[in-house]
This record gives C-alpha cells, structure tokens and sequence, in this order.
C-alpha cells in the first residue's frame, strides 16, 4: 500500500466524538465526492462514491453516525478506462436527503451541479476545521512517498472551493498555495515540516511518526554525504596541490639546483620531493626549527614562484 493509501486507512478509521466533527467531516465528503440526482418527480438522490474503499467505509459509518441512516455499500466494477471497483454509498429517501443536506449546510449549485458549502457555519471551530480538512483529504487528497519527495495536495473542482480550504489550511499556520491543473485547482504543500503539520492537523499521528523518522534518516544522510563529499574535495585539492609542488620542486633541481635555493627553501623542497603525501602541519614539524602550516605554505608558494620564471626563461629563449 502507498503512503497515502497508509493515510486514508489510518484516518478513516478516526471518528469525532462530538457531533459537530462529524457534520464538517461528512460536508467535506460531500463537497469531494458527493453527488445529487433529481428524479422526474421533484425529489433527490444523494450518493457518495469513490474508488477508495476506506472512504466508502467512513462515509457509510458517519451517515449512521451523524443522521443515523443505514444504507449499503455498492460495488460496481470500474469502465474500461479506470480498472478497479468503485463504491457506491447511496441515500435513496428524498427526506433523508434533504435532511443531510441541511444538516451539513449543503446545496446544489446548479450551473456545475456540485455540492458546496453556503456558509463557514460548519467550520467555525478549530476542531470542525480539523474534521473537514480531513473530510477534504480523504475524498480527493493525497500525498507523495516521503522517501522520494514532500507534496500534499487535495484536488477541487473550482476555484471557489480551493480559495475556501485554503482558509481552513491556513488558519493552522500552513502555508498551503493554489495551483490550475487542467481544469481542476489543486491545493497543496510542499515543504516537509509543513506536511508533518497537516498530518497533526488531520491527527493523522502513526503516519507523522513515520513521516518524521523517514525525514530525520534522510537528513542524516544528506549531512553525512556533504561530509564525505567535503572531505573528499578537500582531499583531492591537497593531493592535487602536492602534485603541483613535488613538479615544481623537480624543474628547479634539474635546472639551477637546490643549491641557488636559500637555506630554508632548499630544506622544505627536499622534504617534498621525500613525503610527498604529507600535510602542511607535518612537513612544519620535520623542518629544523619547526615552522607553522602558513610558514611551510609561504615556503612552497616561492617555490612555485621560481619554477614559473624558470618556465618563462625557458619559453622565451625558445
């Protein structure tokens, strides 16, 4: 199972004590993946579906919960183009109907057909907020794997619908932002500790836990490679340096000789040319008296001065 399907199944088996919550859930619901059916008669059909069987669970419990209706879920198999099944919750009684849609203050809008929200009557405490965005999430959200990536997002059907939840999202402090994506509006968060945010707001706590212990191994990772990654750099930039002296220090002894050198550079060039390998600390310590790591580094620096006019000389008497 994917890590959002791990969400869905952890939310979907969470229910609000309080009354309230469960009325902002199941409108959260609705709004996603409900849908309103007039008959030749007059009267409504009210159903829910979705491809997911824990959302099917959720809403067919919060219907007998919240309005204390029993119904059925159906299960039909998916069309040619979406393979899988497809659940059906479905209230058929135009009273019941019409019961759960003011219950959750709910109406039809009748240029797109879609249930919406006509007020923030069901969403005025933080708790409401929390139950709907969780409503929200189960119905049309998910979230990426955390091994390869952060991204949460719940996908609305128009902007009116994104701009609402993005008030709710925000109202916990989390910067959640908008984006078009074909014909839909995409809600969504980016940025890891805001993820583990969401998952507290939904009180999703197993999956924060498991998103948090994913994360802190990944950032050990990622410091341990700039580490090693440091180090290694550091490595080559000394043995790549040290290549450059001991050729340096080879052109001034088959040309004029450690002999026109002074004292002190003469000491340090043959120390080189013996520990190639050897940091600037270490050739310091071997000198006689010892010198510190920017003295040996002044030494070589003159060296490398000597071999590139002895180059040049070179160059111009050809």
């Amino acid at each position: 199972m994917s890590f959002s399907g791990k969400v869905k199944e952890e939310l979907a088996g969470q229910f609000s004590p309080a009354r309230h919550c469960q009325v902002a859930e199941m409108a959260a619901l609705l709004c996603g993946c409900g849908h309103v059916e007039k008959m030749s008669d007059g009267n409504i059909k009210l159903w829910i579906q979705t491809e997911n069987e824990a959302v099917a669970r959720k809403s067919f419990t919060l219907l007998r919960k919240t309005f204390n209706i029993e119904t059925a879920i159906v299960i039909r198999e998916g069309s040619h183009l979406k393979r899988g099944k497809v659940y059906l919750v479905e209230v058929a009684d135009p009273q019941r109907a019409e019961e759960i849609l003011q219950g959750t203050k709910l109406s039809v809008n009748n240029k797109t057909g879609l249930l919406e929200m006509d007020n923030s009557f069901v969403v005025q405490m933080n708790c409401c907020k929390r139950a709907f965005i969780r409503g929200t999430f189960l119905s049309s959200g998910s979230i990426s794997d955390p091994e390869k990536g952060y991204h949460f997002e719940i996908v609305c059907p128009d902007r009116g619908k994104a701009e609402q939840l993005q008030g709710i999202i925000r109202s916990f402090h989390v910067e959640a932002k908008i984006v078009v994506r074909k014909k839909s509006y995409v809600v969504y968060v980016k940025e890891g500790a805001q993820i583990v945010d969401m998952l507290a707001v939904m009180e999703a706590n197993v999956a924060l836990m498991d998103l948090e212990n994913i994360r802190i191994l990944k950032e050990m990772r990622n410091t341990v490679n700039r580490k090693v990654n440091c180090e290694a750099a550091n490595i080559n930039k000394t043995v790549n340096a040290a290549v450059r002296q001991v050729e340096d220090i080879q052109l001034i002894s088959r040309t004029v000789g450690f002999e026109s050198l002074t004292d002190a550079l003469a000491q340090v060039a043959r120390l080189r040319l013996k520990y190639p390998d050897a940091t600037l600390k270490e050739l310091g310590m071997m000198l006689n008296p010892q010198v510190g790591k920017s003295g040996v580094n002044h030494r070589l620096r003159k060296l490398s001065e000597i071999a590139d006019e002895l180059r040049e000389n070179k160059e111009e008497l050809l």
